[in-house]
């Protein structure tokens, strides 16, 4: 168990791996793409041989199948099979770039979700980062360049936003009520949920494998297929969803999904690097803009509803009215405070309240979230 400070930069690290080694897929994918696998074939391929990956670390955890198969079904339909089926129909439509854009829409979806639908407040810098980051994937796909909309693939795109805000969401639910499910048992059940919805989807068995044993070219350069494959499987699935799911239960959902934005700059980089893709002005300063705001939105400090600081406030008033009527009171030299026929240690708060290390230790807890869900101080206790 990890304090609120490095519970938050342990948060953080993770999230930054999740979204490089997400941004890698991109990469990797494309080689085996212009060689002659169709896109969905690649889907199949990443999520299948990352389910084979991660089985036996699901028959380690599979007394989570019946602790919570309702949130280990919703992962593996909404964050693993929607996100990918619901993307690559949406390019099948419309620009890539748009469709990037619309996806990436998730993350201030997912503090909209969590503000009108959860009620819980959220604080200004996670909300203004969100459309900073959001105004930079603008200027990284350059939406300007292409806007041949049709119907169907925008709301195909909509489906893969959505489908990354359940992403966050799950992931964070894993955590929380009385059953709660290691990160890995989500991970490794929700593609192995999304390997099989896939299947049906995509007909692998009407693809031509034997490319894999073959070679393709990368900026120039031959290299065996199995390589980019092996990336793609191991890196940018395998390790993006392990640490993603990890880092968001030290985070929260709206924070992880700014920082996840960080995907479209690192896909961008790397398609530079490794095949020659060359970065313009709108990519660097979009980039630059994206950094910004996932770095004002983890920076920012935890909304605090008015309501509840209030309560608090009037709690806190009657506890220092009833510990002074107490210490006049009591019998010289006792070190009790004592009201009517209860008595409490001194040191510990008075009314019931919490010691102040359990209160700071609370805070600490919500600090790390962007998000205030302590519950309001009555005058009988927390």
């Amino acid at each position: 168990m990890l304090g609120g400070s490095s519970a938050r930069t342990l948060g953080l690290t993770l999230a930054l791996v999740s979204a490089i080694a997400f941004g890698g897929s991109g990469t990797a994918a494309k080689p085996l793409i212009a060689a002659g696998l169709s896109p969905l074939h690649v889907v199949w391929l990443r999520v299948t041989g990352a389910a084979v990956v991660l089985l036996p670390l699901a028959y380690r955890h599979r007394a989570a199948v019946l602790r919570r198969p309702g949130l280990l079904i919703g992962f593996g339909l909404l964050a693993v099979a929607g996100v990918q089926a619901c993307y690559f129909a949406a390019i099948s439509r419309i620009p890539v770039g748009v469709a990037l854009l619309i996806e990436y829409l998730g993350p201030p979806l997912l503090i909209g979700y969590v503000r009108f639908v959860q009620r819980r407040p959220i604080s200004r810098g996670a909300a203004v980062g969100a459309g900073v980051a959001v105004a930079g994937l603008a200027c990284v796909v350059e939406i300007w360049n292409g806007l041949s909309f049709d119907a169907l693939g925008v709301l195909f795109a909509l489906g893969a936003a959505c489908c990354q805000v359940g992403y966050f969401v799950l992931a964070d639910a894993g955590s929380r009520g009385d059953r709660p499910v290691d990160p890995i048992a989500v991970s490794a059940y929700g593609l192995l949920i999304g390997a099989i919805v896939l299947t049906a989807l995509t007909r692998p068995w009407e693809a031509d494998w034997s490319l894999l044993g073959g070679d393709v070219v990368m900026n120039g350069r031959t290299v065996p297929a199995l390589l980019p494959a092996a990336w793609m499987v191991l890196i940018a699935t395998v390790l993006a969803y392990l640490t993603g799911v990890i880092a968001v239960r030290h985070l929260s959902p709206p924070i992880a999904g700014v920082v996840a934005n960080l995907e479209a700059v690192v896909a961008t980089v790397l398609a530079w690097v490794l095949l020659g893709e060359h970065l313009g002005l709108p990519q660097v300063t979009g980039g630059l803009l994206v950094l910004a705001g996932a770095f004002a939105a983890q920076a920012s400090k935890p909304g605090t509803a008015p309501e509840t600081a209030t309560t608090a406030a009037r709690a806190g008033t009657a506890a220092g009215a009833a510990a002074s009527v107490g210490r006049e009171n009591a019998p010289p030299g006792t070190d009790r405070v004592t009201r009517g026929p209860d008595a409490v240690p001194a040191g510990a708060t008075a009314l019931g309240e919490r010691p102040a290390g359990a209160v700071a230790e609370a805070d600490a807890t919500a600090d790390r979230a962007g998000i205030s869900d302590r519950p309001s101080r009555t005058s009988r206790g927390d």
